[in-house]
Formats: C-alpha cells, structure tokens, sequence
C-alpha cells in the first residue's frame, strides 16, 4: 500500500492560505498571501527536496496554481521533476483532458477514489498545499503522514489546515528539523 504524506506551509495559528504569493489564494478577502516566502532557506530546500520522486496528489485549485507556473521555469532542477512525476488530480469539475503531461484526473467519490489509487501499486504520494483535499482525507483516515512547515508568524486570518469542525485526532511526532529563519518542518504520523 503506499503512503499518502501531506506537505503543509501553516503559520503558527494553523492558517494554510496563500504562502506562495499574494494572488495565489485571495478567497474570503485574504490579503496577506505570500507570507511564507521570506522564510525560505538551504535547510528548508535540502528537507523539502528528500520527497521529490514521489507521485502527487492535488486538489484542482492547487494543480491549475501549479501547471501555470512550474512547467515554464527553466533551469530549476524541481520542473523536471514535477514535470515527469505522475501527478493526480481530485476533482469534479474537471473534465477536459489534463494539459500538464503525466496527470490522471479522479472524481467522483473524492476518499473511494484516494482509497482505491493508495491501495495500487507505487510510490507514494505528496499533497503539496491543497487544503479542502487535506481535510477530507484526514476526515477518512486516508493521511499516513503530515509534513508541517510552521513559520513563526501569526496571520489571525485566513484558512486554517484543521478546522474547529475537525474531528480528536492524535499525532506522533516523528521527525523535526529546524531551519535558519525559525521555521520548524515537523513530520506526524497519526497514532493507531
């Protein structure tokens, strides 16, 4: 079976939205996007790169963000990567045929059709961002991993990654590692 593993850029207070850029994400009247960018650093590019090679796994919104930038950028060593890695996309309102080579669209039953791929055979697969498919699989039990990238910065705004609706769960912290602007890239794993 293979792992599903969450990849998170979250703010101290949970918030999830926008860390990219300050267009990436504005819904609800978000102004703040981008925020993550100023905390990037070698620590950070070295611990983030150890699961390239991995399939991917996005939510719509996440995958039309990601096709729109990554295969027009030259000379960075990720776009070849993301460029050949299988990448599958949850959603129902997509039906066109995906323009980014190697993607797969599921729909349908969004925790039927995760739970069936995570049972095929492969390696596993990333979540990069895409927060509404994040939640609904934490809902099904479907996430193996969560890795959080808290940046020590305090939003009170925004989209958080686990809303108050969320139902008790706890997590094993089973890796951490600190970066050279204060961000924490914490890996959990849900306790049995």
């Amino acid at each position: 079976m293979r792992k599903i593993v969450a990849v998170e850029n979250v703010s101290l207070d949970g918030v999830m939205q926008a860390p990219g850029g300050p267009d990436e994400d504005t819904r609800g009247g978000f102004t703040l996007g981008g925020w993550a960018a100023s905390y990037h650093d070698d620590v950070m590019m070295r611990e983030m790169s150890r699961g390239f090679g991995q399939d991917l796994l996005f939510g719509r919104r996440t995958y039309e963000q990601f096709y729109e930038f990554w295969p027009k950028q030259e000379g960075n060593p990720f776009t070849e990567v993301l460029n050949n890695a299988a990448k599958y996309v949850v959603s129902n309102s997509l039906h066109a045929e995906l323009p980014w080579v190697n993607s797969t669209l599921l729909s349908g039953d969004i925790a039927t059709a995760v739970a069936t791929l995570r049972n095929q055979p492969g390696s596993d697969l990333t979540i990069i961002g895409s927060g509404e498919l994040v939640r609904c699989l934490t809902e099904h039990a479907l996430i193996d991993e969560y890795q959080l990238l808290i940046h020590p910065v305090l939003l009170n705004s925004g989209r958080r990654l686990f809303p108050d609706t969320g139902s008790f769960a706890e997590l094993e912290l089973v890796n951490s590692v600190t970066t050279t602007t204060g961000v924490i890239i914490a890996t959990y794993r849900p306790r049995d």
